[in-house]
Formats: C-alpha cells, structure tokens, sequence
C-alpha cells in the first residue's frame, strides 16, 4: 500500500506560518525541528480534531489525513512562488464535520473568505485564503 502523507507548503516566515495555521485555523503543531547550522526547520503541521473556536490539546490526535510540512522558501524561484502554488486555484481542501462551526470561527479569527458559503451537490463548501494567499476549499461533505 502507497499513500502521501505529507505536502510541503512553502511559507516566507516559519514563526508566522505557525501562528496562522494553529490560532487562524486551529491545526496543530506536530514537529518543529531545528536544522543545526542552517535557519532551516523541518515544521509539520496538521489540522485538528477540534474546531478552531476550541483551541488546542495536549492530548495527540491520530490524523489519517496529509501533514503539511511548512518548508521556508529558500531562493527567489520559491519566493514567488509562495502564495500561488497552485496557479491561482484552489490548492488545499480542509474536510469539516460542521462547515457552519468552522467557518464562525475561522472568519472570527481574522481568516479571509472570497465568497460566500455555497451549496453544491456534494456539500457545502466556501473558498478561503491562508496568509500567503493560496487558496483553500472549506468542505462538509453531504
């Protein structure tokens, strides 16, 4: 059996990155190793089983889900390329059990929504932006 498990997401700031995707979107913080003699960080994140408005537990999740490692751009190519990692569309999809919970609480988190929340055929959904601009999909599913 083959699965992925992990996506790099390239960020400016590492410490900015955290902070967007643990108190903006209430993942949590799987791993934050320190390179020795580099400012590189191997920082794997993923999102929770708590909804954003509840925090962040001590207590660790089993996540079947992909881990996103937040992977610091490192040359000019990779900073232009933060923010637009998939072109200009929707690049993460973030799976919810309660769209109308997590949408609340992520707009009361400052998280920016391009449009209003929709119905579709196969569930609810509505586009959101992290803090470099890459697009996301919100989802319940039906």
């Amino acid at each position: 059996m083959r699965t992925i498990n992990t996506i790099s997401l390239l960020v400016h700031d590492y410490d900015e990155a955290i902070d967007f995707y643990i108190n903006k979107l209430g993942f949590r913080l799987l791993e934050d190793t320190a390179f020795p003699g580099c400012e590189k960080r191997w920082v794997v994140i993923s999102p929770s089983s708590l909804s954003p408005d509840q925090g962040s537990s001590d207590t660790p999740i089993h996540n079947a889900g992909v881990q996103l490692l937040l992977a610091k751009a490192g040359d000019e190519k990779q900073k232009q390329a933060v923010g637009n990692q998939a072109g200009g569309r929707v690049f993460l999809f973030l799976n919810t059990d309660d769209f109308w919970r997590d949408h609340a609480a992520m707009k009361k988190a400052g998280v920016t929504f391009n449009e209003e929340p929709r119905e579709e055929p196969y569930g609810i959904v509505a586009v959101f932006q992290d803090l470099y601009g890459n697009l996301w999909d919100l989802i319940q599913a039906r």
